[in-house]
């Protein structure tokens, strides 16, 4: 299972063709300056999300169980 808490983070998902102006107008921010593609939507599994591992294989994302609000303390 994967599952993890994350504060304060942004994710577009951007039309292949204006992926380089979005990079440029965040990378233009004092918030962005680190903003980059971490992935990709394509039709090979529709309603799934894959994860690319170290090894270079891809593994199904399972649905968060229960309450998915994280507890951050």
């Amino acid at each position: 299972m994967l599952e993890l808490a994350n504060e304060g983070k942004f994710i577009a998902f951007v039309p292949d063709d204006k992926v380089d102006d979005v990079l440029s107008v965040m990378h233009n921010h004092r918030y962005g300056v680190n903003a980059a593609v971490i992935g990709e939507v394509t039709n090979e599994s529709r309603g799934r999300v894959g994860l690319r591992t170290l090894i270079g294989s891809v593994r199904v994302v399972d649905m968060p169980l229960g309450a998915i609000v994280p507890r951050i303390c």
